[in-house]
């Protein structure tokens, strides 16, 4: 792991590295109305940056937690996904950083209704609220311990891990529909239906 000062192995001065993309980000993330278009650019890769996003969502440099939550929300709003790697990106470089699952965590729901029926809001790690539908939908995934682990999809190929306790309430307000000629259990919100598992089994678990 690389020392304060020190360079990783692909030549990335970390403390330099880190400051000049705070300063980069803070540019960006003024200039810009919303978030910042990280879409649009592609400027040279500079190597990794020794930061880790943890399966709970907290970000961690150098093996230490980054306990400021704005440079964390500073941060998040220049993520970008290329394939299965993640990179901060601003208009003059871009270095790349481990993320143990997904990128954010949802940590907050609240429901409302609209003309198409329930509409569910999920509020990120990051303060984000995303609204559930055909754009921004979940997915359920085999859990490591068994059970079923939600994501939500929150931009660009970006997802949210979803906590337990608010999976537990998603069970709770779970319906059956008929899905390509079979029944399924899952949740519906901003006029689409997201399957969980197929109903008589989750019937049979009960």
């Amino acid at each position: 792991m690389a020392k304060q000062g020190q360079t990783t192995d692909s030549g990335l001065d970390t403390a330099n590295g880190l400051d000049r993309l705070t300063s980069a980000a803070t540019q960006a993330g003024t200039s810009a109305k919303g978030l910042p278009p990280v879409h649009l650019w592609n400027p040279p890769f500079c190597g990794d940056l020794d930061m880790r996003i943890a399966g709970d969502g907290s970000w961690y440099y150098m093996g230490t937690p980054i306990g400021r939550p704005a440079l964390v929300r500073l941060f998040s709003t220049i993520l970008k996904r290329e394939g299965d790697r993640y990179f901060l990106v601003t208009p003059v470089e871009k270095v790349g950083i481990r993320v143990d699952d997904a990128p954010f965590t949802a940590v907050e729901m609240r429901t409302e209704s609209d003309a198409r029926g329930p509409l569910l809001h999920f509020r990120t790690n990051v303060d984000d609220w995303v609204a559930c539908d055909a754009e921004h939908r979940l997915r359920f995934e085999p859990g490591d311990s068994g059970g079923l682990t939600p994501y939500l999809h929150v931009r660009a190929d970006l997802w949210a891990k979803v906590t337990r306790a608010l999976y537990y309430e998603l069970v709770d307000m779970g319906e059956e529909r008929m899905i390509d000629g079979r029944v399924m259990f899952g949740v519906g919100s901003g006029g689409a239906f997201f399957p969980m598992a197929d109903a008589e089994e989750v019937r049979a678990a009960l």
